[in-house]
């Protein structure tokens, strides 16, 4: 499996592009996340590569999608400890949850995608292979992201649009 495939890009917008405009989701270009990545870029990128490995798994790829995408929709800065009540990796899923469900009506399969994302280091555990798909992304593009081996990516360039 090829990482980017241009050719499924259509069909991953699909999935996303009504999130994507919304102003909750653009506001997340503003946010710092991992050195030199925004959190709406490690966000999309989450959301693709959960898509195309929800696609490869023949798994509900909407749904690793739409869940990778607003995994980290908590809309605060993370290194501003007054903007969050305590540990960020316990507290920023269920910010992400009410965020999310404030714009979007959610599945239950999203929920927990995006509640169990950080499992096991928070307390929720993934109850689908989709929402193990998406903690799995995310752990992915993180390393990805610290490593600073995502400016390589062709995929950046897409998101800088």
């Amino acid at each position: 499996m090829r990482f980017f495939d241009p050719s499924s890009w259509n069909d991953f917008l699909a999935c996303i592009g009504d999130l994507l405009e919304t102003e909750q989701v653009q506001s997340m270009r503003t946010l710092p996340h991992h050195p030199r990545v925004n959190c709406y870029e490690h966000s999309v990128f989450v959301a693709y590569v959960a898509f195309r490995l929800g696609c490869r798994w023949n798994l509900d790829e909407r749904a690793c999608a739409r869940g990778g995408l607003l995994h980290d929709l908590y809309l605060y800065n993370s290194r501003d400890k007054s903007a969050h009540p305590g540990n960020q990796c316990l507290d920023h899923p269920v910010f992400a949850l009410r965020n999310a469900s404030a714009l979007t009506r959610l599945s239950d399969l999203e929920r927990n995608i995006i509640l169990a994302h950080m499992w096991p280091l928070a307390l929720h555990m993934p109850q689908s292979r989709e929402a193990w798909t998406v903690s799995l992304a995310d752990k992915l593009c993180a390393t990805v992201e610290v490593l600073q081996l995502w400016r390589h990516l062709k995929l950046r360039t897409l998101l800088a649009a």
